[in-house]
């Protein structure tokens, strides 16, 4: 419900023996992770697995690596800065 009328689709490109890629796409109040390349992603992630671990595991702050280059994002920089929202998506 959060999420509203938010439609994204947006794509994860983890380099590194732990990485892969993934996409996350966000319709209708609902969100579904999927393996692989979206055709048309709203934004682009691209990270290491060492950075995106981090990151999993609160070690890492994304806004800060981000800022240090080893986050880059094309696209809708929204859309990702959207997943950090706890009234859409809860931290458990």
């Amino acid at each position: 419900e959060a999420a509203g009328a938010w439609n994204a689709v947006i794509q994860f490109n983890v380099a590194g023996a732990n990485g892969g890629n993934y996409h996350i796409t966000v319709s209708g109040g609902t969100c579904k992770v999927e393996d692989g390349t979206a055709p048309s992603p709203t934004a682009t992630v691209n990270t290491t697995d060492q950075v995106w671990i981090g990151v999993a595991n609160n070690t890492v702050n994304p806004q800060m690596a981000f800022m240090m280059g080893q986050i880059s994002v094309k696209g809708n920089i929204g859309d990702v800065m959207k997943l950090n929202n706890p009234t859409i998506f809860r931290k458990e």
